[in-house]
């Protein structure tokens, strides 16, 4: 036979001995039916076998006199372990009697048990078991699982209601001796059977009525709260109702204010607006007349200009034999210079010539310059004029726009007064808001008769200077008649620059018939120009990249512009063309809305 454990034997006692301790007290419990005093015999005797199960493999620990051998060292942990226990370690510690930590321990285990706590704590003990291994040996009950079922055989005893008392009870002096003759079976014993089934029924039921109290205790302290949370919130809402009724009293006092002011300021308004009325009037009827006037001006400034155009066509009959070679190189220069960026290695080389051509001819030309100069500033006379006179003309049809926009404004001012008068009533903060409308558009058409004003002085500043011009250009006229004579010694010297000139004449030809394609275009660039007079080009800082192709433009990729979309392209992308009747060659036209492209001169070419 295999020798046994005397340590797994003694584990094996406890915990039997600890199983009938239990049993017994519950079931004596049970047939007692009453709460359980501390002179009761089982209670005792489960007190003493606990102490024997808590004592069993514990450490023996040195002190100064001799060594010391206590289960109150353990118990005390309990405190840190779990926190509800402070207050039994503090309630033990503080009782008067108590000497030894033996007879703490004893009070400890008596106020768990009224706790009904006392599985819970020694739970918490034997998970730690790396700070039980301080106190007991590793073959300790503690340490073994016969002390994790020693503690689920605690959790039945949750079901005994005790009331011991402690305080005068001498704890310390007790003897803890276990009386097995409680355990032994009798023929009474087995009689009471069916007492103790009734008695665990009664005991279950009062179990379950204890757990409706407990939840009914806390579901009555939640209502609690919310009881005062909805207090504090309808105490707080019956002030806010305070306050809302004190604002509305408040607001409608305001209200019949406003009302009040808004009655004063319609009066000042209809006031306000038939004197602005009876001003309007009175500007439009100044504005009739002066528009007479200018019509007068401008018809006499289109007759001298009619005449002075006359003249002008009949000295250029005139000069026309005589100055052909000049003109023609102006145009030839004027070509060039419209031309720059497509031609400008050909206009360098026709500079430079040219510039030597002037150098020689200085001398000879010294007279001839000077009734060129005069041709010219003759020339740029009569574009001002015509600048001018296309100024007026659109002066004229802002005027006549304005007026119109005016007389609208005043049928929309005398619609709106009539509404305003029918709902005055109810649209008071609508009225505030079309006057304050009218106004601005009073303070506009103020600003566009002041502006009208100023162009009518500037008008009749610009008549009388271009009367001035006119008095000028017919003093040089009979000086032109008088340098006729002058040029034809000229001719003569003429005859022998024309050897030199020989090499310039076939660039000049060309450039001729290059003249001739680009007063199509002029005309072309004209009829353009009226059909966009109210579109808007891009600036030449701005386009600086073609649509199609994205390069960037240079002098080889000169800018074209469409007419009708407003796209601008460069010559490589610009490639369609059309056949045009006016002119010889074809035209080039816009990819997307097929209309004539428009070269642009850059910033710095006229």
């Amino acid at each position: 036979l295999a020798v046994k454990d005397p340590t797994a034997v003694e584990r094996a006692n406890l915990l039997n001995m600890a199983k009938l301790s239990i049993k017994g007290l519950i079931e004596s419990a049970l047939s007692f039916g009453r709460t359980l005093d501390s002179d009761y015999p089982p209670l005792q005797q489960f007190f003493v076998v606990m102490e024997h199960c808590l004592k069993h493999g514990l450490k023996v620990r040195k002190s100064f006199l001799s060594y010391n051998k206590t289960i109150w060292g353990p118990l005390e942990l309990v405190e840190k372990l779990y926190p509800e226990a402070e207050e039994i370690a503090a309630s033990v510690r503080d009782l008067p009697g108590l000497k030894t930590p033996l007879g703490r321990a004893r009070a400890w285990l008596r106020l768990a048990l009224m706790q009904k706590k006392m599985a819970d704590y020694l739970r918490c003990l034997i998970i730690q078991r790396d700070l039980l291994s301080e106190f007991y040996e590793y073959h300790a009950v503690m340490m073994e699982e016969e002390g994790a079922v020693i503690v689920g055989l605690l959790v039945g005893l949750n079901v005994i209601d005790a009331n011991l008392c402690v305080k005068g009870e001498d704890l310390d002096s007790q003897v803890g001796v276990i009386d097995f003759s409680m355990y032994l079976k009798s023929d009474d014993d087995i009689g009471g059977k069916e007492r103790n089934v009734q008695i665990a029924a009664i005991l279950d039921q009062k179990n379950y009525v204890e757990e409706l109290n407990r939840q009914l205790n806390s579901t009555v302290s939640s209502l609690h709260a919310r009881v005062d949370s909805l207090e504090k919130s309808n105490t707080k809402l019956i002030e806010e109702l305070a306050i809302a009724k004190n604002n509305i009293i408040k607001l409608q006092e305001e209200n019949h204010q406003l009302r009040s002011e808004n009655t004063l300021i319609l009066m000042k308004t209809q006031h306000h607006l038939e004197a602005t009325k009876v001003d309007v009037e009175a500007e439009l009827q100044t504005y009739k007349h002066s528009r007479q006037g200018l019509d007068e001006m401008y018809n006499e400034a289109r007759r001298q200009l009619r005449e002075e155009s006359q003249l002008r066509q009949d000295m250029e009959n005139e000069l026309a034999v005589q100055v052909s070679m000049k003109h023609e190189i102006e145009l030839a220069m004027k070509l060039l210079e419209k031309d720059i960026h497509e031609k400008q290695d050909t206009l360098i080389g026709l500079r430079q010539q040219l510039d030597e051509v002037k150098a020689i001819n200085m001398e000879m030309y010294q007279k001839l310059q000077v009734s060129e100069d005069a041709m010219k500033e003759k020339n740029e006379i009569i574009g001002r004029l015509e600048d001018k006179t296309n100024q007026i003309n659109a002066a004229m049809k802002q005027l006549e726009q304005r007026l119109q926009q005016a007389e609208k404004a005043q049928t929309e001012a005398e619609a709106e007064d009539e509404k305003l008068k029918q709902d005055y009533v109810n649209k008071s903060e609508s009225l505030q808001k079309e006057f304050s409308q009218k106004e601005k558009q009073l303070l506009q058409l103020e600003t566009d008769l002041k502006i009208e004003k100023e162009w009518r002085q500037t008008l009749e500043d610009d008549l009388q200077k271009e009367k001035e011009t006119v008095s000028h250009l017919r003093i040089e006229t009979q000086e032109i008649i008088n340098l006729k004579k002058e040029f034809l010694k000229l001719q003569e010297k003429n005859k022998h620059l024309k050897r030199i000139c020989q090499d310039q004449e076939a660039a000049l030809q060309e450039l001729a018939s290059k003249l001739s394609e680009s007063k199509l275009k002029i005309e072309d660039i004209k009829e353009a120009n009226k059909a966009l007079q109210g579109q808007v080009w891009l600036k030449d800082k701005e386009a600086t990249h073609c649509k199609l192709c994205e390069k960037e433009f240079s002098l080889s990729k000169r800018k074209h512009h469409c007419r009708n979309c407003g796209e601008i392209f460069c010559n490589a992308c610009s490639d369609n063309e059309l056949p045009l009747p006016s002119s010889p060659k074809p035209v080039r036209v816009c990819d997307s809305c097929h209309a004539i492209l428009i070269q642009r001169c850059s910033s710095n070419v006229p």
